[in-house]
């Protein structure tokens, strides 16, 4: 190869990748059905790291619009503010509490990034999910779980049937839908 050639063969190769690097991280997680681009970019950031509660108080509060690294307990040493809508029998399964402290009522989408059971307790009582999708191929995030927060004052999210000993996760309203 002459000399000349491998500088040019090096900065095409280079600018070969750089263009393959956007298609690359866009192609990941793109099997939901719903605009997840605000989970995607919050999993790609840094998380803050917090302990669960083993029971509703005290437990740490999660904010809107923030990625978490919530440290998990034993199943079994949990108290759930109502009981979990799956019994999760898995043995060495875990599990944990936290407060959501809401922007205001409405919908919200709570991520994560494996195989678990999200509960939202509103005023004591199980709420219902509008709506969930998963990807078995993606861990960020592996599953999406929609709820209607409103007319409740206390929001409590409970984690069960974990097979990690923590999850990473975000909170967030979800976008109108398009038509």
């Amino acid at each position: 190869m002459r000399p000349i050639m491998r500088p040019i063969l090096a900065l095409s190769v280079l600018l070969i990748a750089l263009g393959a690097a956007p298609t690359l991280a866009a192609g990941r997680c793109t099997g939901f059905k719903w605009d997840v681009s605000k989970e995607l970019a919050l999993f790609d950031g840094p998380s803050v790291a917090l302990s669960a509660g083993k029971k509703e108080s005290p437990a740490p509060s999660l904010r809107v619009d923030r990625f978490y690294q919530l440290q998990l307990l034993p199943q079994a040493s949990v108290t759930f503010a109502a009981r979990p809508g799956r019994s999760s029998a898995l043995d060495g399964a875990y599990a944990g509490v936290a407060e959501l402290k809401l922007h205001a009522p409405g919908n919200y989408r709570v991520a994560v990034d494996a195989p678990l059971w999200i509960d939202v307790v509103v005023n004591g009582k199980l709420a219902t999910a509008t709506d969930f999708q998963g990807q078995q191929n993606c861990d960020g995030p592996h599953k999406i779980v929609e709820f209607d927060l409103t007319g409740g004052n206390q929001f409590i999210l409970q984690i069960s049937g974990s097979a990690k000993a923590a999850v990473r996760l975000t909170v967030t309203q979800t976008p109108p839908r398009k038509l």
